[in-house]
């Protein structure tokens, strides 16, 4: 008796359930759509969006600030320089191109200017680094009191530019200054301090000095508890002084912040402006004094703008101040490659 074919048919594998037409048509859900599949691959995207968009969330605002307050009015300034705008009407602008640098370059007033702020930067600077120096390592040693002093060294700093430099002025005032009182007990006469070049230059650094020390000093002193005592401790085995100490650990251990007080004092030297407006006294603020003799770029930067009404040349004299700290700053890597070198 002849078997029908199923039955003699070896057991195969398990067939799929589906239909002809749902794997021909392709009714059934296509691949990838289960929820739980979605659920995870969108788990995974906010994982990779959360460790990789995450630092750069966190840090936008500073770029968003920066590009908004300072990258902006830079390259509209550099924009404005190349026109001849007045302050009365900043909407209509006249190109000239390099016109307002080849005028620029051509003013003695510039230069004069320039040789102030230079003047006044170094007057100002070398003694203000070097009495933090000295001040912070007095506070860097066990004093009673020393939080006292720590604090009543920054409160110079703490001081308004203005109230800083009226009582300054007051100071070195001619005829009822204090100075020129204490300068008449050793026998010396009156000095004008305002219309004399470098008396001028030498009270207004003795403004910023004033203002600029105690913040410095501290900057130095958090520099100074960060060195091990270690190094201390084994300089005064080896038999070093307190000087040798000072020279040989403290100053190396505190290079790049001395580096950075540096550049710090740079741009505050080419930036200076309330200083000497203040202590000019009315109009010859200004203008640095009758003959300029104390006028500095960022005076210069504000008669061209504010009494001149010439946007364009002041805009010139802004962009040839960040060209000035550039330069600066491109002599003194060249410096530093020039020693490490070297040494």
């Amino acid at each position: 008796m002849a078997r029908s074919p199923t039955a003699s048919a070896a057991p195969g594998p398990a067939t799929s359930t589906s239909s002809p037409q749902d794997r021909t048509t392709g009714t059934g859900p296509p691949p990838g759509t289960d929820p739980g599949v979605k659920r995870r691959r969108r788990g995974a995207l906010l994982h990779r969006l959360d460790v990789k968009g995450a630092p750069y969330a966190f840090i936008a605002p500073f770029f968003v600030v920066f590009a908004a307050f300072s990258f902006y009015p830079l390259i509209y300034t550099s924009w404005i320089s190349l026109h001849r705008v007045e302050l009365a009407s900043l909407n209509f602008m006249e190109w000239v191109g390099f016109d307002n640098y080849l005028a620029l370059v051509r003013d003695e007033r510039f230069w004069n200017a320039l040789g102030n702020t230079i003047t006044i930067g170094v007057l100002s600077t070398v003694p203000q680094l070097l009495m933090a120096l000295g001040l912070a390592h007095l506070l860097n040693y066990r004093l009673r009191g020393s939080t006292f002093f720590r604090v009543a060294s920054l409160t110079p700093y703490a001081t308004s530019v203005g109230a800083a430099a009226l009582v300054f002025t007051m100071l070195f005032e001619r005829d009822f200054g204090m100075i020129n009182w204490g300068l008449s007990l050793f026998g010396f006469e009156h000095l004008d301090w305002e219309n004399n070049k470098w008396a001028a230059q030498a009270a207004i650094s003795a403004i910023v000095i004033w203002r600029w020390t105690g913040y410095n000093a501290l900057l130095y002193l958090a520099a100074m508890q960060a060195i091990p005592r270690d190094r201390y401790e084994a300089a005064a085995i080896d038999g070093a002084s307190r000087w040798q100490q000072f020279t040989k650990v403290t100053v190396p251990g505190i290079r790049s912040t001395i580096v950075f007080t540096i550049v710090l004092s740079t741009i505050g030297a080419t930036q200076l402006f309330g200083e000497p407006l203040i202590f000019g006294q009315g109009p010859n603020g200004v203008t640095g004094g009758a003959d300029n003799q104390y006028q500095t770029l960022g005076l210069l930067l504000y008669e061209e703008g504010w009494k001149s009404y010439q946007m364009g040349r002041a805009a010139t004299v802004a962009w040839a101040m960040f060209l000035l700290l550039i330069l600066v700053f491109v002599v003194q890597r060249l410096v530093k490659r020039f020693l490490a070198r070297k040494a």
